[in-house]
């Protein structure tokens, strides 16, 4: 079935629940995401860094690695997330753009002047991206577009700009988000009524659940202070969208030597931190503390291997391409008859026959109970071994939706578990007819980078425990431990391979499969060249490690053959030893037993003996020996 389940259209499953499936993307709640991009155009925007000769210097100013930023996020999105929508506005430009259609009508006699509508909220399509490239590439036309106004542009304005774009072009979308790219702290310094309908406009924007995300840049020589305007105009969290992210208090800084690609690389870091939107795995699941203690939480899977998927087929066999739409049905094997839904009955084989069940019995069989969360005991967080872990762990987070005071009591369970380095065990049944499993609920503290994004978010995760039936025995090896010389040895090895900071980042290391996949769509979309080989980012640096480690992994070699050869001289001194001469005692032993073995032989029956005793019924007499000998002389 998992061909024939490939052809179907996303969002459908064949037996509405009658099958029991893994938690998988499929499980995800429909939810589509809009993110605008409002990029300050101003002369320190514009400014690049001094030059320098490190190969690794920033060319970029801020603004132009802000829309370099977009772009990327532009590539990403056309592909992994093809109904998500994106749009790029930029503000204190000379020139004023809204829509083509409106700029004659000014939109309803409104204007945002110095307000310049790059890309339209929408889905990105390959001319939006092939428009964004050569805008980047071509530095006069660049420089033609991104002319600061002399006189700044009024935030208020941006913020009614951005709201009347969601509000036509997003307005049923479940997650909206406004990214401010700036270095300007205080756009209205002198100006107190300014800032006051600045903050009217994003309160509007609050109530409509549209949130504000701030991607500061510090001018060299100073940073970027919120509290002088953004921390009026910003929240934590929107009222009715509680899964909405916080801003993260860390400024992005800017390069005023030139040395390091810092700037680019901190803005794509913080802003893919925060392009993914939420979505949860499960809703409004209760969790049982205790008898009638019950709060509500939401699941979410945050670490999920990445596969590419096609989003459709298509048939290019006339006159243009066209969509195929899969169709599945069940046909009879002796008339080819399609057999509806209601004539199928499933079976199960046991003991060589089919046992058939009804819906109704299937249905009963695997249900265990309303699907939720319940702790039926607690242990010390050391007992849980590493190897218990079957599936992706599931990370919860509180929901106010059915319980009130769900967070409070969540926060208070949380930060007892992590205090004390305890475990809950959970009876967890996701959803209906879901196969019920034993969960450990695992504390997890919150994880910042060295920039203050957040890495791993505060919270509980669940993590699938084996039963019994799942343990497998290893196979039974004969270990020949390394004497600790070359341990010793080793151990220098390893420590000069240490990753920085002795911890793996996979956010350093894209998948090379997935990205070369992407990559030739991306060629074949935007009718670029394709690439000769792809970029793995998963290939040793053997210069380095030879520079490293090449003398000591010289000397342990060394070392081995040395060992080695001590051992295989100590192996064949056993074995001579072993073979060594019996003693009289052990001579006459086997000489006894040899005669045992030769009466044995001697008691062996022909063909035609065995013919007679089955005739006569008298083969129950026969020794098992006797008949053994004679197969085996047969054979």
């Amino acid at each position: 079935m998992a061909d024939e389940d490939k052809w179907k259209p996303e969002g459908t499953s064949g037996e509405d629940e009658d099958e029991e499936d893994e938690l998988d993307d499929n499980a995800y709640k429909s939810a589509k995401d809009a993110v605008l991009f409002a990029i300050d155009i101003s002369p320190s925007m514009l400014t690049a860094p001094p030059q320098s000769d490190s190969k690794n210097a920033d060319h970029d100013s801020p603004a132009s690695a802000a829309l370099k930023c977009a772009y990327t996020l532009m590539q990403q999105r056309i592909i992994s997330s093809p109904n998500d929508i994106m749009g790029i506005l930029l503000y204190g430009t000379e020139k004023t753009k809204f829509r083509e259609e409106e700029d004659n009508q000014s939109h309803m006699g409104l204007s945002y002047p110095h307000c310049y509508l790059l890309a339209d909220l929408d889905i990105p399509a390959a001319e939006d991206v092939k428009a964004l490239k050569i805008l980047l590439e071509d530095e006069e036309e660049f420089q033609e577009l991104l002319i600061p106004s002399k006189e700044p542009a009024s935030m208020t304005n941006v913020l009614f700009c951005a709201n009347q774009i969601f509000t036509t072009k997003a307005s049923n979308f479940s997650s909206r988000r406004l990214f401010i790219v700036t270095d300007n702290d205080d756009p209205h310094e002198r100006n107190k009524a300014l800032k006051a309908s600045a903050a009217v406009r994003a309160k509007d924007l609050y109530d409509l659940s549209i949130i504000i995300e701030l991607f500061p840049i510090s001018k060299p020589g100073s940073d970027f202070d919120r509290a002088k305007f953004y921390d009026d105009i910003i929240y934590n969290k929107a009222p009715t969208n509680p899964e909405a992210p916080a801003p993260i208090a860390g400024a992005i800084k800017a390069s005023s030597t030139g040395n390091g690609i810092t700037l680019l690389n901190s803005l794509l870091s913080s802003i893919n931190s925060r392009a993914v939107a939420k979505r949860a795995l499960f809703s409004n699941l209760p969790l049982e503390i205790g008898p009638s203690f019950k709060i509500s939480v939401k699941g979410y899977i945050i670490f999920k291997r990445q596969e590419p998927k096609r989003s459709c087929y298509v048939w290019i066999n006339g006159d243009k391409a066209q969509i195929a739409k899969g169709i599945s049905a069940q046909i009879a094997d002796d008339t080819a008859r399609k057999v509806e839904k209601g004539e199928i009955r499933k079976a199960y084989k046991f003991g060589g026959e089919q046992v058939t069940f009804t819906p109704d019995e299937i249905t009963s069989l695997r249900h265990f109970g309303d699907p939720g969360i319940r702790i039926i005991g607690f242990k010390p967080l050391s007992m849980l071994p590493i190897w218990a872990n079957l599936r992706p762990s599931t990370f919860i987070y509180p929901s106010e939706d059915d319980y009130v005071g769900s967070t409070r009591v969540f926060a208070a369970l949380h930060q007892k578990l992590l205090h004390d380095r305890k475990m809950g065990l959970t009876w967890f049944v996701a959803r209906k007819n879901a196969a019920p499993v034993i969960a450990a609920l695992v504390p997890g503290a919150e994880k910042l980078s060295d920039e203050g994004d957040q890495l791993l978010p505060a919270g509980l995760w669940l993590i699938p425990l084996p039963f019994a039936d799942d343990i497998r025995q290893n196979p039974e090896t004969q270990l020949i431990r390394a004497p600790e010389t070359l341990i010793d040895m080793m151990r220098v090895v390893v420590q000069q391979l240490q990753l920085p900071k002795a911890e793996y980042r996979p956010e350093k290391y894209p998948n090379p499969a997935l990205q070369w996949h992407y990559r030739i769509l991306q060629a074949l979309a935007l009718e670029e060249e394709l690439p000769e080989k792809p970029d793995d980012k998963t290939i040793p640096k053997y210069r380095q490690i030879d520079k490293r480690t090449g003398s000591y992994v010289t000397e342990w070699g060394h070392e081995l053959e040395a060992q080695y050869q001590t051992w295989a001289q100590a192996s064949r001194s056993a074995s001579t030893t072993t073979l060594a001469k019996r003693p009289a005692s052990s001579a006459v032993k086997s000489e006894g037993e040899s005669s045992k073995r030769v009466r044995v032989a001697a008691e062996v029956i022909s063909d035609a003996d065995m013919r007679g005793h089955v005739k006569a019924g008298t083969l129950g007499k026969v020794r098992l020996v006797q008949s053994l000998s004679s197969q085996l002389e047969d054979s």
